[in-house]
């Protein structure tokens, strides 16, 4: 899949562009994503870094998650980039850049210096088709990245996968680390949690990793180890039935389920034991 930045030059004539930020692609997306893939035409997903404070998910992610949902390109732009230009002056630099048979939108799309264009701005001005789609709301309330991050911070897990088109998950590559894990039989592959995503309730979870093309079941502590008196954030798994040197190996970890509060135990042989309880757990499930 093709990634596109502001500064390039493209011929995509004849696509469908969706337009949005989609620091994420969650259920109420999807109805976006059907209306694009049954114009039978390449679709591209238009993304936004920066300006909204935590992602959920970070650009080298998002790439993932387009692919997968079946676009062929995605459109990416920073918010600094475009956070002056005008209503009309960004839908002549999407014309000029894309040429696009459609475009897709949800019903509360704004776009512009200081938000001055909506749905009604484009149907009248983009001189293309526009199908704008309705928000979809569960119990009465929108579908929406704050939504889904709130659950994430709750340790909700869960519940927030059941919103999004796939489960939330963390990719990049593992670094030396203490190397304490595997004094006492539980070595893990330490991944640094980056600075611009969603910092998700710390805690220990169920976990699917996978590596080298392998998926194994894992557990994975996300915050400090107070065991050892280090407060400091890493992502840390312990990938069950691995054995080998991930060192600078790429791994994706999917949250499946909160597990446990972190807390600090009298000792290595206590910690030992409830890992081992841990990993029994998720062999399991």
């Amino acid at each position: 899949m093709k990634t596109i930045v502001l500064t390039e030059k493209e011929n995509r004539e004849g696509s469908v562009l969706l337009l949005g930020g989609f620091d994420g692609v969650h259920v109420g997306h999807r109805r976006l994503l059907t209306r694009a893939l049954s114009l039978s035409r390449p679709v591209g997903f238009m993304t936004i870094l920066g300006g909204k404070g935590d992602v959920l998910f970070t650009a080298t992610e998002r790439a993932q998650i387009f692919a997968r949902l079946g676009a062929d390109f995605v459109f990416e732009t920073r918010f600094e980039e475009i956070k002056d230009v005008g209503a009309e002056e960004f839908l002549a630099l999407l014309e000029e850049k894309f040429s696009p048979a459609a475009y897709v939108c949800g019903d509360d799309f704004r776009f512009g210096k200081g938000a001055s264009g909506d749905v009604h701005t484009l149907q009248e001005r983009a001189g293309r088709s526009t199908f704008v789609e309705e928000l979809l709301k569960i119990d009465g309330e929108k579908v929406s990245a704050t939504k889904i991050k709130a659950l994430l911070s709750a340790g909700k897990v869960e519940a927030a996968n059941a919103l999004l088109c796939g489960d939330f998950f963390l990719t990049g590559k593992v670094e030396s680390g203490r190397k304490v894990g595997r004094t006492i039989g539980f070595p893990t592959a330490n991944i640094r949690y980056p600075k611009e995503k969603f910092p998700i309730k710390q805690g220990v979870y169920r976990t699917e990793v996978t590596t080298c093309g392998v998926a194994y079941r894992g557990i994975t502590n996300f915050g400090g180890r107070p065991t050892f008196g280090n407060d400091e954030v890493w992502t840390e798994t312990c990938l069950l039935g691995f054995s080998g040197d991930l060192y600078g190996k790429t791994l994706t970890v999917v949250f499946k389920e909160y597990l446990r509060d972190i807390k600090k135990f009298d000792g290595a042989e206590q910690l030992k034991k409830q890992l081992t309880e841990d990993m029994e757990y998720v062999a399991n499930h």
